[in-house]
């Protein structure tokens, strides 16, 4: 895949060297790149134009743009929702003629007529050389923007609409990273790595070259080097309740073949600007099946889980008149928490196992947002994936990082493979959490039975 993708790149690269001295260099602009120009480039490359220019175009529209600054990106955005929108003669046309006639063809050309005219120019952007990655960074700087500017949101729409064909899982291809991996690769493994951080290189090898661990990533075509998601897997015996055993360089290896278990636990997406494209439940199912296949004595598969809300969730509860998810005890006994170093202290940890548990039941199980989900994103993405709640490990993760989001509350999730569907179906449909009866028994009966608050 490398050697064509290399071929294929210098290619382009080549097409757009050569278009260059196609183009009219009399309206290039020197100093930084203004919006203005972006944008009469833009109508110049959708005017259609032969390829070789058309690559030169494409490639000089994204050259300017990378050198622009943050005032000047959002004109440019502006004017991709204000002036790249649908042609508005030709789509009025299209309704009265499917209106009138409501013909095959009529409909199919409203189909085209409503398209806005920007997918087009994203589409022809991506003719140039590395311009893949060139607009996923486009649309991070897109984001960005979104947070002040929400009228920007139907270019955003239209990036998520792209992007969700242009990754689509038949173009993705899964690969072993190990240590023999290039090292610009391995240094985006520790970079991206979002849910326990990779200290050192040292740490790196424990993770993907180990004879009991494995990492495996997608990548794209376009983007050889650029992982879009991976995954962290540890081989064990049994299902782990805490992070550092897993985490634990000095741990004694397990061979591969006496392991019973596998634990997804960490699951980090690498490219912020395909954010709505999804990877992860792609990757586990794919995942499960190849390390199936290497190691056949594996017969359960779980998760690690952080709970990145909990602890937010929990001092909101502890601080509201009529909490329905605690009691008067339950509070009292949380104040433990409020102390610097109670996770140091093993008697204080003892205690306030019981009511995390409890109350972890009833953030799982009763908890939702205004939407009716379930409040945890973590667990909205693994339920989704057919998965159902397997056990809560209240001091699961007692790092800085684990005690102040979620009490040091870590989760499994499992995957059974005859499940996944059932699963899947019970919590889209129904909206219902499948959990194990453990995690069920948890939740204290008064909870239960108390008005269901609505999570903002």
């Amino acid at each position: 895949m490398s050697s064509n993708t290399s071929f294929f790149g210098d290619l382009l690269t080549s097409i757009a060297e050569r278009g260059r001295s196609l183009l009219d260099r009399s309206s290039r602009v020197s100093g930084a790149t203004k919006a203005a120009t972006l944008v009469e480039r833009c109508e110049q490359l959708l005017s259609g134009r032969g390829e070789a220019s058309g690559v030169a175009l494409a490639s000089d529209i994204l050259d300017r743009y990378a050198r622009t600054k943050t005032g000047e990106r959002i004109a440019f955005f502006e004017a991709l929702a204000e002036t790249f929108g649908p042609d508005r003669a030709r789509l009025e046309k299209a309704i009265e003629s499917y209106g009138r006639t409501g013909s095959d063809a009529a409909a199919a050309e409203l189909h085209l007529a409503s398209e806005p005219r920007r997918q087009e120019l994203f589409r022809r952007f991506n003719l140039g050389p590395g311009a893949t990655l060139s607009l996923v960074r486009m649309r991070e700087n897109l984001m960005d923007a979104l947070v002040h500017r929400r009228d920007l949101a139907a270019v955003d729409r239209d990036f998520g609409h792209l992007f969700s064909s242009w990754f689509n899982r038949g173009f993705l291809v899964l690969r072993r990273i190990d240590w023999s991996t290039p090292a610009n690769v391995l240094e985006k493994i520790i970079r991206y790595e979002a849910v326990h951080a990779i200290r050192d290189w040292n740490d790196l090898r424990a993770r993907v070259d180990t004879p009991d661990r494995r990492c495996y990533a997608f990548f794209h075509p376009a983007l050889v080097d650029e992982p879009l998601i991976f995954v962290e897997v540890a081989l064990m015996k049994d299902i782990p309740g805490g992070i550092a055993p897993v985490l634990d360089q000095a741990r004694e290896h397990l061979e591969p073949e006496k392991a019973t278990t596998a634990v997804f636990y960490s699951i980090s997406n690498c490219q912020r600007g395909l954010g709505g494209v999804s990877f992860g439940n792609f990757l586990i199912k794919q995942v499960v099946e190849e390390i199936s296949r290497e190691i056949p004595s594996l017969s359960t598969f779980v998760t690690l889980s952080p709970v990145p809300g909990f602890r937010a969730w929990l001092d909101a509860e502890r601080k509201a008149e009529n909490s329905p998810a605690l009691t008067i005890s339950d509070r009292e006994a949380l104040a433990a928490l409020d102390a610097a170093d109670w996770a140091e202290k093993a008697e204080t940890r003892e205690a306030l196992v019981p009511v995390l548990s409890a109350a972890a039941a009833y953030y799982f199980l009763v908890a939702r947002t205004a939407k009716g989900k379930p409040v945890d994103p973590v667990a909205r993405f693994h339920l989704g994936n057919g998965a159902r709640l397997e056990r809560v490990n209240p001091m699961g993760d007692l790092s800085p990082k684990g005690i102040a989001q979620a009490a040091g509350l870590m989760v499994n999730y499992r995957y059974v493979l005859a499940d996944i569907e059932k699963n899947h179906e019970a919590f889209l449909g129904k909206g219902e959490v499948v959990a194990s009866g453990p995690v069920k028994k948890l939740l204290k009966a008064e909870a239960a039975s108390r008005a269901l608050v609505p999570t903002s």
